[in-house]
């Protein structure tokens, strides 16, 4: 829909979820099946893509080690395609207020003057919570939750603490990970602490591998695409729970 003669059009920040298609909310759905132009991450997957065949797609994708477009730019083609289009899409993985730049794209919509809501998606961390069955919080065990993530903004130096909580939930937690976990046994956590890493979580790809700290802390080798590690007490696999079917190509490379 072409709107450059009347008023600009409405933004909307869309969470894709971790991946899986079904996995993103009815709502989010319905506005992607409405937009003129979807401005996507890299790691949204083309199955999710289907549900928007009459848009213009536009890749903004930003991959750790790879080329990426700049933020500034993504803010200005959001402005730009507002003042175009009736119903623009950015269409975010995950949940866009978690790790999502969300705060960045808002701010330039808010001071162009354009009409934008957020709709939420799931967070990897809740959906990996749900593919591992492996609850965050556990009576007597966890009372308490921090996702976080050792990625800075250019110019920024590496984040090292680390939050002081029962679970910890680290995002894009590749090569990360392995510097979490010599901080965590350097503060006393114990080297049996149960670890479980998830790659490619909801997708037909998924693997899991399970391990303690002390493991962890050596790496995890070679990722096919984005992980995501959850560390604490609450990990611990109940004696009834069926072993995770995908284990064994992650864990050969860890």
């Amino acid at each position: 829909m072409n709107h450059s003669t009347s008023l600009p059009g409405k933004v909307y920040l869309i969470g894709a979820g971790p991946g899986a298609q079904d996995l993103m909310t009815l709502r989010g759905a319905r506005l992607l099946a409405q937009a003129g132009v979807v401005l996507h991450d890299a790691l949204v997957t083309p199955e999710m893509l289907e549900l928007c065949p009459q848009a213009v797609k536009i890749l903004v994708g930003k991959r750790c080690g790879q080329l990426s477009t700049a933020q500034a730019f993504i803010n200005k083609q959001l402005v730009d395609q507002a003042r175009k289009h009736a119903v623009v899409v950015r269409l975010k993985g995950g949940d866009p207020m978690l790790f999502g730049r969300a705060d960045e794209e808002l701010r330039a919509l808010e001071e162009a003057g354009i009409a934008v809501e957020v709709v939420p998606g799931i967070t990897t961390a809740l959906a990996a919570a749900a593919a591992t069955q492996q609850p965050l919080t556990k009576r007597g065990v966890s009372r308490s939750v921090a996702f976080f993530t050792s990625s800075t903004a250019p110019g920024e130096t590496e984040q090292t603490a680390v939050p002081d909580c029962d679970t910890l939930v680290q995002y894009m937690g590749g090569r990360e990970a392995m510097a979490t976990a010599g901080r965590l046994l350097a503060q006393g956590w114990r080297a049996g602490t149960p670890v479980v890493v998830i790659e490619n979580c909801s997708r037909p790809e998924q693997r899991i591998v399970r391990l303690p700290l002390s493991q962890l802390a050596l790496g995890l080798g070679d990722k096919q695409g984005p992980v995501l590690v959850m560390i604490g007490e609450a990990m611990a696999m109940r004696m009834q729970q069926a072993p995770d079917a995908l284990i064994a190509p992650l864990a050969r490379r860890a």
